[in-house]
């Protein structure tokens, strides 16, 4: 190696510029071989080096996101969760929603593909750049415990909670929360409300969620209404069956009324 090649790898360390300190050499031999211009060896380059830091960028964000697996949306079996309104998850994978801090609810029993849908969308944030987390509701709820106990809970909210455009709390419902977990489960969505996409899965359906916090129709009203403000409700039906997972049970039956695009107003309906 030449002093000017060390040179040109020295200021390449100096400059972070990894790629560029390895590549170099055989874009040069490449470019002089084909008779390129400078400013063809100059684009080159730098357009490996910004192809190889957004490769780490997207490794680091997937590390962050905490997937239990690698589930993709093109691998979601639609002939066989045929309950599954396809358009509107077509829709969700532009990630448009994450751009306006809009929320996704994903409702269904158990075995319709929830969690798949959740982690893929997880998968198509992370591959366009958007800090994303995913976290099951009853860990969350053992961190979250966990932190008030050791006095960081607000430090553990703005790392794990506040810090990601888009957070994934996964199997609401399935264990319910005591009164100490139902009041911070809503601080949760309190503090994201219209600063962060939420997506949330649960085989339960609204009017059953009191049920998973603590019994407590006040807090539960309190959460839907800012977790439903500005959401888009994916109801997957196992195949066959036509019951409504947005009203079905005896707890105060809500629907959305749109108004002027996307903006939803969740009303009781025996109001109207």
């Amino acid at each position: 190696m030449n002093l000017q090649h060390q040179r040109i790898e020295h200021a390449c360390a100096s400059l972070k510029l990894d790629t560029l300190a390895s590549e170099w050499a055989a874009i040069a031999d490449h470019a002089a071989s084909n008779e390129g211009t400078l400013a063809d060896f100059l684009e080159q380059l730098l357009h490996l080096e910004l192809n190889a830091r957004s490769q780490r960028s997207r490794e680091t964000l997937l590390k962050f996101a905490g997937f239990p697996g690698r589930k993709l949306f093109e691998d979601y079996d639609f002939k066989f969760a045929s309950g599954a309104p396809r358009k509107q998850l077509n829709e969700l994978t532009s990630m448009a929603f994450v751009e306006r801090a809009e929320n996704v609810v994903l409702l269904g029993p158990s075995g319709v593909g929830k969690s798949h849908l959740a982690i893929s969308l997880g998968h198509k944030a992370v591959s366009q750049g958007i800090k994303t987390r995913f976290i099951a509701a009853a860990d969350m709820m053992l961190q979250l415990v966990i932190a008030r106990k050791q006095e960081r809970l607000d430090q553990y909210l703005k790392r794990s909670i506040l810090a990601p455009r888009l957070l994934i709390i996964d199997e609401i419902g399935y264990l319910p929360f005591g009164r100490e977990e139902a009041n911070l489960f809503f601080n949760v969505i309190a503090k994201r409300y219209e600063h962060g996409s939420v997506i949330v899965t649960s085989n339960l359906p609204f009017s059953q969620w009191a049920s998973a916090f603590y019994g407590d129709t006040t807090l539960t009203a309190a959460l839907l209404e800012r977790l439903l403000h500005h959401a888009h409700i994916v109801q997957i039906r196992e195949c066959g069956t036509v019951s409504n997972f947005m009203t079905a049970g005896s707890f105060p039956v809500i629907r959305r009324l749109t108004q002027g695009g996307d903006i939803s107003i969740w009303v009781d309906v025996r109001d109207h």
